[in-house]
């Protein structure tokens, strides 16, 4: 079998750091993974840009869904812009229309405004129900790299069945990357169901503030999670032997 590609996703530039010493293969850079990543900072853009594996940013401009109005393409837009001027090697998108299915029209302008630039489709795939065939046929239209998926599920080891079904729906002509609830404890049976090329992690453990004031003052998020490198080693390893 093949080198099965490990992608990290982190928040932090002590993430990132412990991502790549753990062994990780790609990084996805967001901000504010507690509600499911935002557009990363310039500033973490640029660090990120100096590290030793390719990096793709997440394109999202605020919390929530993923129906975007017009003020929030020209958002990402800016951000698209950022990431080029940063020298990453991709983004990371995802539009939606209000009944789940995939903003064909959005995805395009964006990706046109992406470039050169690798594209991942995240999990606003995942609200495409029933309708996965359909929004795995717009990704490869679009020239999208790979889906991020979860099949559909809060987390991707109750959804082996749909996976499977959305991996027979690519029949190779996109990566499908199965991620959320990913762990060394968890990615077994998934590898013993598909047959992946990258899966997604974020190999994180809860965070605890230096000053425990942060959390009373309302600083800290309930979930907020901080990656760890033994974690994202010890997922690696197992990826390897697979």
């Amino acid at each position: 079998m093949a080198k099965i590609l490990l992608e990290v996703c982190v928040d932090s530039a002590e993430g990132l750091e412990a991502a790549i010493d753990g062994g990780a293969d790609r990084i996805e850079l967001c901000a504010a993974l507690e509600c499911g990543g935002l557009t990363p900072s310039p500033g973490l853009m640029r660090l990120a840009a100096q590290a030793s594996i390719p990096v793709y940013a997440m394109i999202r401009p605020r919390p929530g869904d993923f129906v975007f109005s017009t003020q929030d393409e020209t958002v990402m837009r800016g951000d698209l812009e950022a990431v080029g001027e940063a020298g990453l090697a991709g983004v990371v998108l995802g539009a939606n229309r209000r009944d789940g299915s995939l903003d064909g029209d959005c995805l395009s302008r964006l990706s046109d405004a992406a470039g050169p630039l690798g594209r991942t489709l995240h999990r606003a795939f995942d609200l495409a129900g029933e309708d996965f065939p359909a929004a795995v046929d717009v990704a490869v239209a679009l020239g999208f790299e790979r889906i991020l998926t979860s099949g559909g599920a809060p987390a991707a080891p109750q959804a082996l069945d749909a996976l499977a079904a959305i991996f027979a729906a690519a029949a190779g002509r996109i990566v499908i990357m199965p991620g959320s609830g990913l762990s060394p404890a968890t990615i077994g049976p998934l590898l013993a169901r598909l047959d992946p090329r990258e899966v997604h992690a974020s190999c994180g453990r809860a965070y605890a503030p230096h000053d425990p004031r942060a959390a009373a003052l309302g600083f800290v998020h309930a979930g907020s999670r901080m990656t760890d490198r033994a974690t994202v080693r010890a997922l690696k390893a197992l990826l390897n032997a697979a």
